[in-house]
Parts: structure tokens; sequence; C-alpha cells
């Protein structure tokens, strides 16, 4: 009983500590990548990913049991050619010259990504970082949702057999097969990781602040729809029936709460019932709200699951054809179930006596979302700034479906999976967050007395970096008799360098 016992090391772990260092030598090499380099993989990951759309999103549906193939198809070819056309204009390779301000910017990248995908996105999640670590330069390390491994896996594989083929570093595109709690947070914590982008439930975002470990994290949503009677009711129920049946609401963006005036209630009801959705009487609201929370939590089963599926289990006879549930909350100002985050197609309807209640409830609802998005609906501009300066939002989107107008892909704003909820949702940051947000930039800057004539620097000298030992790639085309031995060369000065840090971090 006194004799040593053999001490196993955890296979999952260690193999996950193994990405991250072999991210570390992929992002050292790919940071001297020039910007036709970088556009160029980025194009053959695009489609790569466009290609597969429709099988990762009948895998994602198959693992996870959540959500609808079609509609996850649609979320997958939006992470590409889309995401990719939007940020091709923007420049995070390029030095930077100010010649009036006498000021020269050079770009610095994060390094190794460490990227947590949710169950409820697990692919389109996947392909969205996997782009913005691309397009910053930058090695990343996925961590998919335990429910969503095998898919997150196999897309993520999928994409750096792409990027590989087109010249980027071996190792640029990495996840984790095997993730849980305690491998996840340990990982955070790696010295080597860079920045963590944090995409989940509440617990695990709060922990990836608390790493040690720079984070962007995104917080839930609890998204308000305001339909003032200046709107066109038919046309705001097609856009919230669309927007809450959408991928069967699995999206935070997707709204929560439909809130109106009681002089356009009887509209509102008659527009959503024309558009899809099943308006529950009392009794069937009633028994929608005791099977969607059960001992005061959220019944997970429904989440993801289509509305007639929902309804079926709550003992509630709907049309086959039901897009939507709709219980109805007769007074807004009461702490109702009904009035949280609902990630399945149930959109509580309300209606406040005026604008002024209707905004009042609104921001108090928004609370348990705050800083993600609302929806308004209406003509009358005046009502529309006081609603958005009212809810502690950052986004009000505006005659548009929710869950696709505040991910970007039903406006202008910046597509995106990470939505930021800024100092209102304890986040840092609170825009759509993109490629940008994973670069620095080194600033030059001279004396404002001090003599500085730039206007004739040679940018494109300076974006050239100095020559260093090729990479490991896993080449498109058939490397020449040399190219081996120079990657063995290089492949064994990084060992070296690995272990004489290992040394010193050891002494």
């Amino acid at each position: 009983m006194d004799m040593a016992r053999l001490n196993v090391p955890d296979r999952d772990l260690s193999s996950a500590r193994m990405k991250v260092v072999r991210a570390a030598w992929a992002a050292k090499y790919y940071r001297s990548f020039d910007r036709d380099a970088v556009l160029r993989i980025a194009g053959a990951v695009v489609k790569a990913g466009h290609d597969k759309a429709g099988h990762f999103a009948e895998a994602a549906v198959r693992e996870t049991g959540y959500g609808v193939v079609a509609h996850k198809t649609l979320k997958n070819q939006l992470c590409t050619f889309e995401l990719l056309n939007h940020y091709r204009d923007l420049d995070l390779v390029s030095p930077r010259v100010d010649a009036d301000r006498k000021i020269i910017e050079l770009p610095s990248p994060a390094g190794v990504v460490f990227a947590l995908a949710p169950v409820t996105n697990p692919v389109a999640t996947v392909y969205y970082k996997a782009m913005l670590a691309i397009l910053s330069r930058n090695a990343i390390v996925l961590s998919p949702h335990p429910l969503a491994k095998t898919c997150s896996a196999e897309a993520a594989r999928h994409l750096a057999a792409a990027a590989e083929a087109a010249g980027a570093p071996s190792g640029l595109i990495q996840c984790v097969e095997e993730p849980s709690v305690p491998l996840v947070e340990e990982i955070m914590a790696s010295d080597k990781v860079n920045v963590i982008m944090a995409t989940g439930g509440t617990a695990m975002v709060r922990a990836a602040y608390s790493s040690g470990n720079p984070a962007l994290g995104v917080g839930p949503g609890n998204a308000v729809a305001y339909v003032d009677p200046s709107a066109a009711v038919d046309a705001a129920a097609r856009c919230l029936v669309d927007s809450k049946s959408f991928d069967n609401s699995i999206l935070c963006t997707n709204e929560s709460i439909c809130l109106t005036q009681q002089q356009n209630r009887g509209n509102m009801e008659r527009a959503l019932r024309t558009a899809g959705a099943h308006i529950c009487s009392a009794d069937e609201t009633d028994r929608l709200r005791d099977y969607l929370w059960q001992d005061g939590a959220f019944n997970a089963e429904a989440i993801g699951k289509s509305a007639v599926w929902i309804a079926k289990q709550a003992g509630i006879r709907a049309n086959d054809a039901a897009k939507i549930l709709v219980p109805v909350v007769e007074h807004p100002g009461q702490d109702d179930l009904l009035f949280r985050e609902k990630l399945c197609p149930v959109l509580t309807l309300t209606a406040a006596t005026d604008f002024d209640q209707a905004v009042t409830f609104a921001a108090q609802a928004a609370k348990r979302g705050a800083g993600h998005s609302a929806a308004f609906h209406g003509t009358d501009q005046r009502r529309l700034i006081a609603y958005s300066s009212a809810v502690p939002v950052n986004r009000v989107v505006v005659n548009a479906p929710c869950s696709q107008g505040a991910a970007g892909f039903a406006t202008h704003l910046p597509p995106a999976f990470m939505i930021g909820t800024g100092f209102a949702g304890r986040s840092s940051v609170g825009e759509n967050v993109g490629p940008q947000h994973l670069v620095h930039w080194t600033r030059i800057a001279f004396g404002r007395d001090v003599p500085a004539d730039l206007s004739a620097l040679d940018i494109e000298a300076l974006a050239r970096k100095p020559a260093s030992a090729p990479v490991p790639v896993m080449a498109a085309t058939t490397a020449s008799a040399a190219e081996p031995d120079l990657n063995r060369d290089a492949l064994r000065a990084m060992i070296l360098e690995e272990l004489r840090s290992l040394k010193g971090a050891s002494e």
C-alpha cells in the first residue's frame, strides 16, 4: 500500500495542450504572410465551408437534436462568402502611414485564439470564428460543446485541410475532440493562449474572463420587439413569425417578447395568426408556462424544438402548420416567467396601456439580456429614438427580423455569431465581433514639433518581413526534393525553442 502509484496522464488534456503548442508555432509563421496570401487562404476556406454547408447542417441537427436543417444550412452558408465579402476590404495585414499626424501603425495579431463553440450553433460558429482568425492572421483552437463535438471537429478538420492546401501553416485551425469543463478551464488559463472567444453559457463566459487571459465574451439575450401603432401590422407579424421560427429560435438574437399597445392588440393577434402563429388561450398559456418552466428552471428539452412538438408536450392542440406559439400575458408589469429568454419558437405577447408604459416595461425586461438586442416596428422616428435610448441594448433592429437583423444577415450590421453585450452585459466588447478585435496596432508616433517626412515612405517595403525559416505546411502542389529537409530543420528549431522555454519555466 505504501508503494508509489503510477500517475496516468489525462490523454484528452495532453492532446489539447499539444494543439495549443502547435497553434503557437503556426501563429508565429502565419503572421508573416502578406495580404494576398491571407485572402487566398480565406477564399479556399469559405469555398470548402460553403460546399459542405448542408452536410454539416444535417450532422449538427442529428447530433444535437436542435434546429432545422435548412436553416442551419443557410447559417453555415452565411458564414462563408458573405462573411468574407463583408471584411474583404478591411486590411488587417498591411502597415498604415498617416503622414499628416506623423504616425506609423504596424499590425500585431493576437497569436493563439482559443474559441468556445455552443451547442446551439456549432458548425456556424466554427466557420465564423475560424474565418475571423484567418483574416486577422491568428491561429485558432476551437472547443465545441460536448453535445456537438463530433460535427464541430469534422467541420474544423474540413476547413483546416482547405487552408493548408492553400498554403496555410499546419495547425492553423484545430479542434478539441473530447471537451470537458475541467479541460476547457485549464486550456483557457494556458500562457500560450493569447485571447479567448467565449460563446456559450453565462458560467463559461465568466470563467473565460476569470482565466487570467484576455477574453471576448458575450452574454444571453432577451429581445423585446415593440410594435408601434404606426407599424404596418401584417409586415411586422410576418417578420416576427419568420424570425422566431428560424432554426426553431435557437439564436440568442431572436425575439422573446412581442410588445404592443392595447389599442393595437387585436390587430396584432389577427396578423400573427395569419402569419402562421398559434395564439394561446388563457388555459393554454398556463399549460405552456408550466411545461417550459419546471421547478423554477427552463425545461431544456424544449430548446430548439418545433412549435408543434412543444405544443404536444404541453397538451395544446395546435395546427400542424403552426410556426410559433404565442402565449398571451395580459399585463406587462408583472414578473411572469414567460417574459424571460426562450430558445424555442415561443413568443410572448403583451400589451401596454400607452407608449410610456411600453418603454418602461421594455427597459426592465431587456435587463435580463442587458446589452444585447431589441426590435422596433413602426415609422414614428421620435418613438424609435425614445425606445432605443431607454432599452439597455447595443443594437435595435428596425422593421426586420431580429434573429437575422441583429446578427447582421438582414441589416448592414457586421455578420456575426458573437453579439457583444458591452458594459451593460458585463462584456469587454459591445459590437458584433469581427476580425479587427483580434488585432492590435503598434503605433510609432513622432513628436508634434519634430520634423518627420513620412510622405515618401514605401508601405510595401515596410510590409515585407525579414526572411524566416519555411513553415511546415501541407501544400496543394508536390513539394520539391529539398523542401522536406528544410521543413525538418524548421521543425527541429521550433522543438528546441519549445524545450528551452519549458526548461526555463520549470527552474
